[in-house]
């Protein structure tokens, strides 16, 4: 059975998707950028700040979905610039513990709404 995850709590999806999907006992967290619940669009000063907001809008989702940061299995991290790495690197690690997810991190030439930063993961419930 799937079940939509939906929370005021994050942003609304801005295309024909849901903020979170939960098949069996598993959530897929779509993409996550610097969206403030309500706005459409990205007012950040840097990349520390979209990550931040990034991940306090997946904890959001993941939380709304009856899991938790502790349950997260998986992320995949998109950045517009690597040479951010270091920096998006430290904030997601202020939002989860050992045992950390797995991951991959790439870069990419562009994310939505002109994000520098884009994070997904997968959580078990």
């Amino acid at each position: 059975m799937i079940k939509k995850v939906e929370t005021s709590l994050a942003p609304a999806p801005i295309g024909p998707y849901s903020q979170a999907i939960c098949v069996g006992n598993l959530v897929w967290v779509s993409g996550c950028i610097a969206l403030k619940p309500g706005s459409d669009s990205i007012e950040s000063q840097g990349v520390e700040e979209e990550t931040r907001l990034v991940m306090e809008n997946m904890k959001a989702i993941v939380e709304a979905s009856g899991s938790s940061m502790s349950k997260i299995v998986k992320t995949t991290i998109f950045l517009t610039d690597m040479a951010t790495f270091p920096l998006v690197n430290k904030i997601y690690g202020e939002f989860l513990e050992a045992p950390y997810p797995a991951r991959e991190t790439v870069q990419v030439s562009a994310l939505p709404k002109g994000a520098k930063v884009e994070i997904s993961c997968v959580a078990s419930i």
